[in-house]
């Protein structure tokens, strides 16, 4: 069974900083592509960032300079470094997997809430 757990959520003010993590279980992990997307209230669900299995990496301009995503495929472990946090990041975060041959699987989210 495959799981994608997150972690790291929470509420920060402007200009602050959170760690998002999600542990992946049930697939292999070190051949799969990893994202994060975020979604927030009415709107519409956007990639963030994405990772290769090769460390590879993208990112939505909205927060590029500002986010870093990487794996630790040793822990089956994604993370999304947010620094100098915006009111425009607060939204839903979520993990992806896109791993070959299969369908893409998601975690159930984390919250991130940026007051001013």
């Amino acid at each position: 069974q495959v799981q994608l757990v997150e972690s790291g959520g929470g509420s920060v003010e402007a200009g602050g900083s959170l760690k998002l993590s999600c542990v992946a279980s049930g697939l292999l992990y070190n051949i799969c592509a990893m994202d994060w997307y975020r979604q927030a209230p009415g709107k519409e669900r956007e990639l963030v960032s994405r990772i290769g299995s090769f460390g590879t990496t993208t990112y939505a301009d909205s927060v590029k300079g500002r986010f870093t995503i990487s794996r630790d495929n040793s822990k089956n472990t994604l993370y999304l470094q947010m620094n100098s946090l915006k009111t425009d990041d607060t939204a839903e975060y979520y993990c992806a997997a896109n791993c070959p041959g299969s369908r893409d699987y998601w975690g159930q989210g984390t919250q991130v809430t940026v007051s001013s």
